[in-house]
Protein backbone atom coordinates (compact mmCIF):
# COMPACT_ATOMS: atom_id res chain seq x y z
CA UNK A 1 0.00 0.00 0.00
CA UNK A 2 1.37 3.38 -1.02
CA UNK A 3 0.69 6.31 1.31
CA UNK A 4 0.76 9.88 -0.01
CA UNK A 5 0.50 12.82 2.41
CA UNK A 6 -0.40 16.29 1.07
CA UNK A 7 -0.45 19.46 3.15
CA UNK A 8 -2.19 22.72 2.36
CA UNK A 9 -1.31 25.78 4.44
CA UNK A 10 -0.14 23.48 7.24
CA UNK A 11 2.96 22.19 8.92
CA UNK A 12 2.66 18.62 10.15
CA UNK A 13 3.51 17.51 13.66
CA UNK A 14 6.93 15.88 13.87
CA UNK A 15 5.50 12.40 14.50
CA UNK A 16 2.45 12.67 12.21
CA UNK A 17 3.96 10.72 9.33
CA UNK A 18 4.98 7.76 11.52
CA UNK A 19 1.58 7.67 13.26
CA UNK A 20 -0.27 7.87 9.95
CA UNK A 21 1.78 5.10 8.31
CA UNK A 22 1.43 2.81 11.32
CA UNK A 23 -2.36 3.20 11.51
CA UNK A 24 -2.89 2.93 7.76
CA UNK A 25 -0.72 -0.19 7.49
CA UNK A 26 -2.76 -1.78 10.28
CA UNK A 27 -5.74 -1.69 7.86
CA UNK A 28 -4.12 -4.54 5.94
CA UNK A 29 -5.40 -7.01 8.56
CA UNK A 30 -8.78 -6.81 6.83
CA UNK A 31 -8.50 -8.61 3.52
CA UNK A 32 -9.62 -5.57 1.51
CA UNK A 33 -7.44 -4.56 -1.45
CA UNK A 34 -6.18 -0.97 -1.17
CA UNK A 35 -3.45 0.13 -3.59
CA UNK A 36 -2.96 3.77 -2.61
CA UNK A 37 -4.17 6.05 0.17
CA UNK A 38 -4.00 9.84 0.01
CA UNK A 39 -4.06 11.89 3.21
CA UNK A 40 -4.70 15.61 2.77
CA UNK A 41 -4.15 17.93 5.73
CA UNK A 42 -5.49 21.50 5.55
CA UNK A 43 -5.02 24.23 8.16
CA UNK A 44 -7.49 27.08 8.58
CA UNK A 45 -5.64 30.21 9.73
CA UNK A 46 -8.77 31.91 11.06
CA UNK A 47 -8.44 32.06 14.89
CA UNK A 48 -12.22 31.69 15.31
CA UNK A 49 -11.89 28.16 13.93
CA UNK A 50 -9.65 27.14 16.86
CA UNK A 51 -11.25 23.78 17.68
CA UNK A 52 -11.75 22.92 14.01
CA UNK A 53 -8.63 24.50 12.55
CA UNK A 54 -7.22 21.30 11.00
CA UNK A 55 -9.06 19.25 8.40
CA UNK A 56 -7.93 15.78 7.32
CA UNK A 57 -9.31 14.00 4.25
CA UNK A 58 -8.38 10.34 3.66
CA UNK A 59 -9.14 8.82 0.25
CA UNK A 60 -8.28 5.36 -1.07
CA UNK A 61 -7.62 4.55 -4.71
CA UNK A 62 -7.06 1.32 -6.58
CA UNK A 63 -8.72 -1.93 -7.48
CA UNK A 64 -10.52 -2.21 -4.14
CA UNK A 65 -13.46 -0.14 -2.94
CA UNK A 66 -13.43 3.65 -2.78
CA UNK A 67 -13.06 4.78 0.84
CA UNK A 68 -13.26 8.43 1.88
CA UNK A 69 -13.41 10.17 5.25
CA UNK A 70 -13.16 13.77 6.44
CA UNK A 71 -12.59 15.05 9.93
CA UNK A 72 -11.97 18.33 11.73
CA UNK A 73 -9.88 18.73 14.85
CA UNK A 74 -7.79 21.12 16.93
CA UNK A 75 -4.58 19.61 15.54
CA UNK A 76 -3.65 17.33 12.65
CA UNK A 77 -3.22 14.17 14.74
CA UNK A 78 -6.62 14.51 16.44
CA UNK A 79 -8.35 15.07 13.10
CA UNK A 80 -6.49 12.10 11.60
CA UNK A 81 -7.61 9.84 14.46
CA UNK A 82 -11.27 10.69 13.84
CA UNK A 83 -10.91 10.16 10.09
CA UNK A 84 -9.13 6.81 10.50
CA UNK A 85 -11.96 5.58 12.75
CA UNK A 86 -14.41 6.31 9.96
CA UNK A 87 -12.23 4.54 7.36
CA UNK A 88 -11.86 1.54 9.68
CA UNK A 89 -15.64 1.33 10.07
CA UNK A 90 -16.07 1.36 6.29
CA UNK A 91 -13.43 -1.36 5.85
CA UNK A 92 -15.07 -3.50 8.56
CA UNK A 93 -18.42 -3.29 6.76
CA UNK A 94 -16.83 -4.32 3.46
CA UNK A 95 -14.92 -7.14 5.16
CA UNK A 96 -18.12 -8.45 6.80
CA UNK A 97 -19.94 -8.49 3.45
CA UNK A 98 -17.16 -10.56 1.90
CA UNK A 99 -17.23 -13.23 4.61
CA UNK A 100 -18.71 -16.58 3.73
CA UNK A 101 -21.47 -17.19 6.27
CA UNK A 102 -22.67 -20.48 4.78
CA UNK A 103 -19.66 -22.58 5.77
CA UNK A 104 -19.98 -26.24 6.56
CA UNK A 105 -19.38 -27.19 10.18
CA UNK A 106 -18.80 -30.65 11.60
CA UNK A 107 -22.39 -30.74 12.86
CA UNK A 108 -23.96 -29.88 9.51
CA UNK A 109 -21.67 -31.97 7.25
CA UNK A 110 -23.24 -35.03 5.70
CA UNK A 111 -21.33 -38.22 6.42
CA UNK A 112 -21.22 -41.09 3.95
CA UNK A 113 -21.31 -44.39 5.89
CA UNK A 114 -21.44 -46.71 2.85
CA UNK A 115 -18.02 -48.30 3.57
Amino acid sequence: MKIIIHTRHAELASDFKEIAEEKLHSMERFSVVIDRIEVEVTHEANPRQGKNSHKVVITSHGSGPLLRAESLGFNDVAAFDDAIKSIELQIRRIHEKDKSHDRQTLRTMKVDLSD
